[in-house]
């Protein structure tokens, strides 16, 4: 399989063409207020496998939309005592990915672009909510924040996201082989992926 911008070809933009539609939220999606769980134990934005790892807890929200919540660790800095600039980045992708559960679809991070408005102390729990504006094709266009002081304080970062949706081979044609046996091997992952094999 391809990649999914390969190397040389134009940047995708953020803006929704014209013809993009408003997203639809699947008849099976997760009730609001549910917990989305983790996509995979090893990854670093929510799976509980990951020592230092995000372990981000995302929830669905109204419409085609996520909240989550991340607290800021001392192995999470870049500056001394504030949050490194990759690591709130992170958790807005991750907050944009957990996405996929209400929509059941399989989608990657085809760009992203995140704006950092406040600093963030080690320690602090950012609160995150994230939206799909539009879809067009298999482009879903997103955007997320992350607020400080609670789900009503001040915006300290943002960002707005294009993700590509892509089959499970994606994943199988260009990862490492063992990770993807333990995944395999595991009856919960399996289950989760199939989830989202049958799109109407």
């Amino acid at each position: 399989m391809s990649a999914v911008n390969p190397p040389g070809s134009p940047k995708t933009s953020l803006v929704p063409p014209p013809d993009a539609v408003a997203p639809v939220r699947h008849a099976e999606a997760p009730a609001p207020g549910t917990a989305l769980g983790a996509h995979y134990d090893m990854c670093f934005g929510c799976g509980a496998g990951q020592p230092h790892g995000l372990h981000l807890e995302a929830r669905a929200g109204e419409g085609v939309s996520v909240t989550a919540e991340f607290t800021v660790k001392p192995a999470h800095q870049g500056a001394p005592g504030l949050a490194h600039g990759g690591v709130l980045t992170s958790a807005l992708d991750e907050t944009l990915g957990s996405l996929n559960w209400l929509m059941h679809v399989i989608a990657v991070t085809g760009r992203l672009e995140t704006d950092f408005l406040l600093p963030v102390p080690v320690d602090t729990v950012l609160h995150l909510d994230a939206q799909v504006t539009a879809v067009h094709g298999r482009k879903i266009y997103c955007s997320a924040t992350g607020r400080t002081g609670g789900p009503d304080g001040p915006v300290a970062v943002r960002a707005d996201a294009v993700f590509i949706e892509v089959k499970v081979e994606h994943f199988i044609d260009n990862g490492r082989s063992e990770e993807i046996q333990a995944a395999m091997d595991d009856p919960d992952q399996v289950r989760r992926a199939r989830a989202f094999e049958v799109n109407p």
